[in-house]
């Protein structure tokens, strides 16, 4: 038999690097898994981008706001689960963000001037996005809303390739897409060790947590961004400005799905420390870490390292 090794594989998709690595004595096995994992997480891709004008949801951002638009099971119960999230933070997370978002280039510099918040900011709101669960279509309320998964799809994409991989079988195994891990038991009797950039330096390490089968996000403000006149304009847009949220650097949620860690970072981001750390403490299962806008650690009471 074939000595077993760890193997891995590395595309762009999603916007960002996709990695998979994982355990597998048969090599074949090996290379259809790792097939698997990347094609389920394109395929999510193709379904989910607002960059592609042929993904479901460009369609539905095309005509929502004329007629009801069938979104297909898989799109629409991941519509459905952010809404429910956006009412849990109080609309903190909100996929109707990109209203405004749309306006933002973070790889040309540029960012909509105040009038154009001003005009559209009534346009985020989750609650102008109306679902019909029997006939599984989207409609908005009003028109220039727009909806991006961008908080939560990344996350699911993850969880999905996960799935397909233990499905296959596949024990040991880690899935990443940008900032999003799903990690499938451990490294084989040791832990896996994920790390938290520092938000300043990407060549350092903030944090390093050991985790064996857990999903871990980070979203950042160094991740997409660009600085004018000293100010920081990143893609974490506070639905309540349609500006950039500002009050920490970076927020880390460690939990049992990556689709909820995704959306999670994302939504305590948003709130800040003191609202973020009392969402993540009424959640069983999930803990965070969170560098703020001074680059104090804050930590909940899973993690707090001066806890027992």
């Amino acid at each position: 038999m074939a000595q077993a090794e760890w193997v891995g594989t590395t595309e762009s998709l999603m916007g960002t690097r996709v990695s998979v690595r994982l355990w597998q004595p048969d090599p074949d096995l090996q290379q259809a898994a790792l097939r698997a994992a990347i094609d389920e997480i394109a395929r999510i891709e193709r379904l989910m981008s607002t960059y592609k004008d042929d993904s479901r949801i460009s369609a539905i951002n095309r005509e929502a706001h004329l007629q009801p638009v069938n979104a297909g099971r898989e799109l629409y119960l991941l519509i459905a689960q952010a809404l429910e999230i956006a009412q849990m933070t109080d609309g903190q997370f909100d996929i109707t963000y990109d209203s405004v978002g749309q306006y933002y280039d973070f790889r040309e510099g540029a960012r909509p001037d105040a009038s154009t918040i001003e005009a559209e900011l009534d346009k985020i709101d989750y609650r102008l996005v109306e679902l019909d669960p029997m006939a599984q279509t989207v409609k908005f309320a009003l028109k220039g809303v727009r909806i991006n998964l961008g908080g939560i799809a990344k996350g699911y994409a993850v969880e999905r390739a996960a799935a397909v991989l233990r499905d296959m079988g596949i024990q040991y195994a880690s899935v990443s897409a940008g900032g999003d891990s799903r990690l499938i038991g451990d490294r084989r009797g040791q832990p896996w060790v994920v790390g938290i950039q520092d938000p300043r330096d990407e060549k350092q390490l903030a944090v390093r947590l050991p985790l064996q089968d857990e999903a871990v996000s980070t979203s950042g403000d160094y991740e997409r961004y660009f600085d004018e006149a000293d100010v920081r304009y990143h893609h974490i847009i506070s639905p309540r400005t349609g500006d950039s949220a500002r009050e920490v650097q970076s927020v880390t949620i460690i939990g049992p799905d990556t689709t909820m860690t995704d959306a999670l970072s994302t939504s305590v981001f948003v709130m800040g420390v003191e609202a973020g750390l009392a969402l993540i403490e009424r959640m069983d299962g999930f803990d965070a870490v969170i560098i703020d806008a001074e680059r104090t650690l804050h930590y909940s009471t899973g993690l707090n390292p001066g806890t027992d």
